[in-house]
């Protein structure tokens, strides 16, 4: 099976000294574009889904390692009924999916193809080996000769075999949940979203960005791929950004990134890597959102939604432990694994971080609502690798590589892992009790 780690040995020689110039996809926003709804934060309240929860999933990045595990979550939560006089499927009351790098494969996927993707996901993405599709475009000869670029190879490559030309447009016609796709900018050091709200500060269209170039983004990994350049578009009228907290550095960071791009000219073009650089669990981009928008209340109120009596939000986490076993060795780590180590320590310190804030802001949120008429009771439910039961099979699946290729036996495991992950989590059996769910009935699809 082909690796990350081998394919970006392979292809280190033809990373040194080579520049590319990227081909901009991002087109200006007309003034009839501007006046039609864009793909933005009001998908949220659309038409059609049930409002009975609160409900917002996090999938992280971690290669196809992360999306066969978020795929297993979706999957249990399409088998978990809940509401004792309307019973329904829990995954019906999802609102929105934050995603980054490898999670936003599926959380993209699924937005598209809503049902379908139960019937082809699988055969589509998860049991494909994307690494050896990418290498074998990557070194064809014919391409040596064109601008095109690594990552513009892969995402040629996703949007050819994978989204099929797909754009947001599409996934806005769909209806579904709110998708939202997460990459970091380089220069400003902040979270960049796919959604309208953030390319009207570039002036620019969501509706025809092709979803596979989003993707691509989220999961550009520095050195390995490029990043993905989008133009900062003049001509517009900057939208009003809102003034942060005095006591929150992290949203005054936030918001000074946002209001770097009202410089069109010392920030003409925007670089878009890896959305992990900023926040690996996908959580931030729902604590970013609802505190720049004033709170909870403020923020439902924007998208004409009211509150309900539960707010839930479920991480998913495939982070891996590429520490393990390094105490049975007395020999240094090699520079490689060494990388990957400290990589692995700096990622579990911000997850914890993230994880801490989260649970904190959804506390915060919930009372913000709350009335003594309905109280509003907040859930942060954590699926993460680390709490696998078994041993052997913690440690055999954290241990799989952050590559986009799995064997047979790796996405089976993933899959089923993550249906009992959720399943089998306390703070999600809680939710299923306060909300007359049944769960799933077994762990077959």
């Amino acid at each position: 099976m082909t690796r990350l780690r081998p394919l970006a040995l392979l292809l280190l020689p033809l990373l040194v000294g080579c520049a590319t110039y990227a081909t901009i996809g991002n087109q200006p926003l007309t003034s009839a574009a501007a006046a039609a709804p864009g793909y933005d934060m009001g998908q949220v309240g659309v038409e059609g889904r049930r409002d009975d929860v609160t409900l917002a999933l996090a999938f992280s990045g971690g290669g196809s390692r992360a999306a066969a595990l978020a795929y297993g979550v979706l999957l249990e939560l399409r088998e978990t009924r809940v509401g004792a006089a309307r019973e329904h499927r829990l995954l019906d009351e999802v609102d929105a999916i934050s995603a980054v790098s490898g999670g936003s494969f599926t959380a993209a996927y699924y937005g598209l193809h809503d049902e379908a993707t139960f019937r082809d996901f699988e055969p589509g993405f998860l049991r494909r080996d994307l690494n050896a599709d990418v290498l074998q475009r990557v070194l064809n000869p014919l391409r040596w000769f064109t601008p095109e670029g690594r990552t513009a190879a892969a995402a040629t490559l996703y949007d050819t075999t994978i989204f099929k030309g797909a754009t947001f447009a599409d996934l806005q016609r769909r209806g579904g949940p709110l998708i939202v796709i997460n990459a970091t900018d380089l220069e400003a050091g902040t979270r960049f979203a796919f959604l309208q709200e953030h390319f009207d500060l570039l002036c620019s269209d969501l509706r025809g960005f092709p979803l596979a170039q989003a993707v691509a983004a989220s999961s550009a990994v520095p050195v390995l791929m490029e990043p993905v350049v989008l133009e900062n578009h003049a001509g517009c009228a900057p939208p009003a950004l809102p003034q942060p907290p005095a006591d929150s550095p992290q949203l005054q960071q936030v918001v000074e990134g946002l209001r770097s791009y009202a410089d069109k000219q010392a920030r003409r073009y925007v670089h878009l890597a890896d959305g992990g650089l900023t926040d690996n669990l996908g959580l931030r981009a729902f604590q970013e959102t609802i505190d720049l928008a004033g709170g909870l209340r403020a923020f439902l109120r924007k998208i004409d939604r009211a509150p309900n009596g539960h707010l839930v939000m479920i991480s998913v986490d495939a982070s891996g432990n590429a520490a393990a076993g390094l105490g049975l060795d007395r020999r240094a780590p090699s520079m490689l694994q060494a990388i990957d180590v400290m990589s692995d320590v700096q990622l579990h310190r911000y997850n914890a971080a993230t994880l801490e804030q989260t649970q904190a802001s959804l506390q915060r949120w919930a009372r913000g609502v709350s009335t003594p008429e309905q109280a509003v009771q907040p859930w942060l439910v954590t699926l993460t690798l680390r709490d696998i039961a078994d041993p052997a099979l913690r440690q055999r699946l954290a241990k799989v590589p952050t590559g986009f290729s799995l064997e047979p036996a790796q996405a089976d495991e993933l899959i089923a892992a993550g249906r009992a992950l959720l399943r089998d989590n306390p703070d999600f059996r809680r939710l299923l009790e306060a909300l007359g769910g049944t769960g799933a009935a077994s762990s077959t699809k």
